[in-house]
């Protein structure tokens, strides 16, 4: 199997982002609503928080997966982050996300000054819980009727990771 390379995003990745955020598997599982216009990544490039990350994981030069994590702004939640992560539906179970997840949790460590990662996760999303346990993240709570999917309503966990001892 070949190498995953994550490193940040550059303009050049946001078609490709787009297509895998077109992917029906993707907007399924996020918040993304199908046919997502390139505007939309080329405006959250362009307004990228203070400590905020935009990381892409790369195999054999192609851009698989994205992780765009958010620092919160506010003095008082300065050491928390949130993310969103998508890996294209062709490279799922390869270890994207965990590559993914691995250079987030490491920014955010050893780097950023960050205590406590956020999430929310659709409730029937089995691999990307099993991806967030697996780093440490806890549910602390559940969302019920979260957001709107293909005409119905799912349920989401809230999930958090505190920076270990």
């Amino acid at each position: 199997m070949s190498e995953i390379v994550v490193r940040h995003a550059e303009i050049g990745d946001l078609e490709s982002l787009q297509q895998i955020y077109a992917q029906p598997a993707l907007y399924r599982d996020t918040l993304h609503i199908p046919h997502p216009p390139l505007k939309l990544f080329i405006d959250r490039m362009a307004d990228l928080k203070p400590g905020s990350r935009n990381l892409v994981a790369c195999i054999d030069s192609k851009v698989v997966g994205q992780l765009m994590l958010m620092v919160e702004q506010s003095t008082r939640r300065s050491h928390v982050a949130t993310f969103g992560m998508g890996v294209d539906s062709n490279y799922q179970g390869r270890g994207v996300a965990s590559a993914l997840m691995a250079a987030m949790t490491d920014l955010c460590d050893n780097w950023l000054r960050i205590d406590r990662i956020e999430l929310t996760v659709f409730v029937d999303n089995a691999p990307a819980l099993a991806v967030y346990r697996k780093f440490g993240f806890e549910i602390e709570g559940t969302g019920k009727n979260y957001a709107l999917r293909d005409g119905q309503y799912v349920d989401a966990y809230f999930m958090a990771r505190c920076k270990p001892e």
